[in-house]
């Protein structure tokens, strides 16, 4: 068989070879037609029907013929390299791999009549001159295409037919070209004015760059069009207030409070910079459609908002029934030097092409300023382009000189083009160059100092554009001074107006789907009960195994388990309550998605809510099968990456307050990796932007002699975010409790980020059990009192713990018998639960002593947090006793044996089995609760605090 690539049509391979090669294609195709590909059969068989060889007579393929379908594709390839591009002048002219040589041709040659049928642009013949003259105009001009590395010959064939008739480039009437100037005037005079009012304000402006808000417009109406009703924009700082006013209609009266330092939003957060906001408006176009626009809030991390703008395109799609993902838009707007640099970026590109992150083609927007703050292109990148990285996920790159407002315009209208015929990603890298420093209390002259002198010499946009207007007679100059003095005199009431009035709210801080959901009251308590009847029928649905599935043994006998578990109310452990917890709340109707990396199985192999026929591998998911008809349930195991994805389903829970989306850690240390988003947006998002939000994360904690990175997610840190209610922490220690917490997320009237500690030991533990009845209880006990000694006059000790530490202080307890020392379960750490401590503080004896215990290390955990709350709310404390570990850089031992000895010596210290002082000790005694510790270790530390 031939080695040719079937998706290439035999046109395509044979301008990538030469006429020896089809020569000898056409031996092989006569000895033995089933030794070439099928295309190329048909190819052949066409010239055997004619009666004629392709490699001689009237119908022959002659060596011009290849020799120009060489060319023809040498240009396709790599017209762009000798393009146009760049405002300031460095293009280069010739490149080697187009000179007429490289294809046996010479000068002489150029008076030659030749056919240029393969090139789709009219006449089959004229000379070679003329046709590399339009092989230039089409991919040589202010806008080329790099398309031919895409493997997908439907792609290459559309975006020809597209470029190559009408030699990429579009005629605009007198009416549309004035309309281009005048937002061109628009985003040069609005940054002019705001530098000359407010010289020493950072505001990030886009001049060199000012035909974004061309390309935004002309992507926007073609796209509705085309049938497009929402487009959701991320960008970060440049150009935002040029996009937020001319492409989002923000009023210039309140982008000039902002300016002004003044807050102008009735939300009683904090807010943020002017440069971080979004904005919403629904947009009437010229053809009368009307499409809402969104801005995304975008914090200082640049590329941040990649993965949450496409999480709330995601879920906006799903909520409207948008399946087809062609009315709803994504639009990302980035930076050349981020693009390039920053991960997530990478991480956004590769999530596109999986079908549960697939938002159907993102536009892609560089603004390449060709300097990064002060850092050239060779210092930020190996790469000829900053878009060189989506060649990873076949995107066509539109390079375009944003000096031409009407190639960049041709450029946002094929680009959306593109993406609604093949949902998929396309990228316009617009290149253009930064007018003014950084921000504009930089001197760029410092850093760049020849291309600071070159563009201080270079003319505006605006004035080339306006120039080439008037030549041509399109407008006067009077036409431009009119308009130019009607944009100044609104740019100055504007002013006027925003120093002395307060624009209103519009659209308000909440609204949408968001509108009907307040913010939270004192009480966070949520009746989540479920009757035993319904959690019976529940769990015999969704552990019954479909005819003819072949389920894997081991399987079968954990939803034998959990049926029985929940039929003969008995112990019902954590899977089954999980399991519970979203069949009760999709019966409900609530969407539930699901993702991390091994969720289906689950980490520990606890979960199993995807089975695999043991014969076939045919998955079958029981809670999507529920589904069917009432909601819908999402599992996904996602890539190997934990930031952008978090990012993704952080949009998607912002933009569907109704569905219940949760990612889970495979081990709870993996969340910091998403540092970032937790500290920007779900911490913090309310208090900045009034944007609300209800992720879920699960993440695996508890020490298990696993080392540093497998036990720990990193508990204090959550708690140091936390203020004003921004969100919850717990720590739930029973299946029960977990399913009341789960379906607590989703019965109140608000939603706020639920961060949760899940277990790993505890999904076996045999004490870590609940009964059917605590399933049907009204709801979630942020504080668990002491449940199995009930004479609390006796009670000398009690310990407060959260988590896994309870069962270890439990088991222990019961083996030595002590009875005269309680324990009590902080379920949820923030919003942490006072009125309960103080209540239940008042039926223990006064004077009793109160240890804190935990086994993570004291500068870890809880205690820090928690510390001076349990010995300030405590009714008659004197005294706070700390058990933990000592302060330590890592989070855990890597030895297990060191493990094992630490933990022993904690649980005898907080029961009163070993010495409690102030002092490190190591005299464990080996029969009680476990090995002696090396004498070169210290285990524990005992920190009173005292009033």
């Amino acid at each position: 068989m031939s080695s040719t690539p079937v998706s290439m049509s035999p046109l395509e391979a044979v301008t990538a070879g030469n006429y020896g090669y089809l020569e000898q294609l056409y031996n092989n195709y006569r000895a033995d037609r089933d030794s070439v590909d099928a295309q190329w059969a048909a190819f052949f068989a066409g010239f055997d029907l004619a009666g004629v060889s392709p490699l001689e007579g009237p119908g022959k393929i002659g060596k011009m013929d290849l020799q120009l379908n060489d060319l023809i594709q040498a240009y396709r390839e790599y017209g762009h390299l000798i393009a146009h591009l760049d405002p300031l002048g460095h293009n280069v002219q010739r490149h080697k791999f187009l000179e007429l040589k490289e294809f046996g041709l010479e000068e002489a040659d150029l008076n030659r009549m030749v056919n240029a049928s393969i090139f789709r642009s009219g006449g089959d013949r004229c000379t070679l001159r003329e046709l590399i003259t339009m092989l230039r105009q089409t991919y040589c001009g202010t806008f080329a295409v790099e398309y031919m590395e895409i493997r997908d010959p439907e792609h290459r064939q559309w975006l020809q037919e597209q470029m190559e008739p009408r030699l990429n480039k579009l005629d605009f009437s007198p009416e549309q070209r004035f309309e281009l100037l005048k937002r061109v005037i628009q985003a040069e005079d609005f940054e002019t004015f705001l530098h000359k009012r407010f010289p020493t304000v950072k505001r990030f402006s886009n001049e060199g760059g000012d035909t974004l808000i061309n390309l935004l417009d002309e992507v926007i109406h073609l796209g509705a069009d085309l049938g497009v009703d929402e487009m959701l924009f991320g960008m970060a700082h440049r150009g935002r207030l040029n996009v937020l006013t001319h492409t989002l209609r923000k009023p210039y009266e309140k982008m000039m409070s902002e300016v002004l330092g003044r807050k102008t939003t009735t939300h009683p957060g904090d807010g943020d910079v002017k440069y971080h906001l979004g904005y919403a408006y629904d947009h009437r176009t010229p053809s009368g459609k009307v499409i809402h626009l969104s801005l995304a809030a975008n914090p200082s991390h640049l590329e941040l908002v990649n993965p949450v703008v496409e999480g709330i395109c995601r879920a906006k799609q799903a909520r409207k029934g948008d399946f087809e993902r062609l009315r709803t838009v994504p639009v990302l707007i980035h930076g050349d030097a981020a693009f390039a640099g920053q991960g997530i970026v990478a991480e956004t590109l590769h999530m596109s092409e999986l079908d549960a992150y697939a938002t159907g083609g993102t536009i892609h927007v560089i603004i390449n300023n060709q300097v990064g703050f002060t850092t050239n292109p060779s210092d930020g990148r190996f790469t000829r382009y900053p878009s060189d990285m989506a060649k990873s996920i076949q995107a066509p790159v539109f390079h375009v000189n944003a000096d031409d407002p009407e190639a960049v315009a041709y450029a946002g209208r094929l680009a959306i083009a593109f993406r609604q015929r093949f949902k998929a990603d396309v990228i316009i890298h617009l290149v253009c160059y930064r007018r003014r420093g950084h921000n504009e209390l930089d001197d760029a002259s410092v850093t760049q100092p020849v291309m600071a002198r070159e563009i201080a010499n270079h003319p505006t946009v605006r004035q080339i554009y306006a120039q080439r207007l008037i030549a041509a007679g399109v407008v006067t100059q009077a036409q431009v001074d009119e308009y130019t003095a009607t944009l100044h005199k609104q740019l100055e009431d504007a002013l006027e107006y925003a120093k002395n009035f307060k624009p209103s709210d519009n659209p308000p801080p909440v609204y949408g789907a968001w509108k009907d959901l307040a913010s939270p009251g004192k009480d966070w308590h949520a009746q989540t009960g479920v009757s035993k009847e319904k959690l019976r029928a529940l769990a015999e649905t969704l552990c019954r195994v479909p005819e003819g599935f072949n389920v894997h043994p081991t399987v079968a006998k954990m939803m034998q388990q959990r049926v029985e578990s929940v039929t003969q109310e008995s112990e019902i452990n954590w899977g089954t309550g999980e399991m519970l917890a979203l069949g009760s709340l999709i019966d409900e109707g609530t969407w539930v998605r699901l993702t991390g990396q091994d969720v289906c199985r689950g980490t520990f192999s606890h979960r199993n809510a995807v089975w695999f026929d043991h014969q076939n591998g045919r998955p079958y998911c029981p809670l999507a099968k529920m589904a069917e008809g009432r909601a819908r349930f999402m599992i996904v195991n996602t890539p190997l990456t934990e930031f952008a994805v978090l990012g993704f389903e952080y949009g998607m829970a912002s933009a569907d307050p109704h569905a219940l989306i949760m990612w889970e850690a495979q081990f709870g240390d993996f969340v910091n990796m998403t540092q970032p988003i937790l500290d920007q947006y779900l911490s913090s998002a309310e208090s900045k932007w009034g944007k609300y939000n209800g992720l879920v994360l699960l993440l695996p904690h508890g020490y298990e002699g696993q080392g540093p990175e497998h036990s720990h997610a990193r508990l204090e840190r959550f708690l140091q975010l936390c203020a004003e209610d921004n969100m919850q922490v717990v720590y739930p220690s029973t299946p029960a409790q977990y399913f009341h917490m789960l379906r607590r997320q989703m019965k109140r009237a608000y939603r706020r980020p639920l961060i949760v500690m899940t277990p790993k030991s505890m999904l076996r533990n045999k004490l870590a059990v609940s009964t059917l009845d605590e399933f049907a209880a009204p709801g979630f006990i942020d504080l668990i009192d002491e449940v199995e000694l009930t004479d609390k006059s006796q009670i000398k000790r009690v310990l407060v713990c959260s988590g896994k530490i309870y069962y270890e202080l439990l088991a222990e307890r019961t083996k030595q018998g002590i009875k005269d020392v309680a324990i009590l379960r902080l379920e949820q750490i923030y919003p942490f639960p006072i009125e309960d401590l103080q209540r239940i503080s008042q039926t223990y004896p006064k004077g009793v002593e109160v240890l804190w215990v935990q086994e993570e290390p004291r500068n870890n955990g809880v205690y820090p947090f928690i510390g001076a709350k349990l010995h300030y709310y405590w009714e008659g404390m004197q005294k706070l006793v700390y058990v933990g570990r000592k302060p330590s850089a890592s989070p855990a031992s890597g030895s297990h044996e060191r493990h094992v000895a630490e933990q022993a010596d904690i649980i005898a210290r907080a029961l009163g089995l070993a010495s409690l002082n102030t002092q490190n000790t190591s005299n464990v005694t080996s029969g009680t609760v476990g090995k002696p510790l090396p004498s070169n270790v210290s285990s524990s530390e005992i920190v009173p605090l005292t009033k």
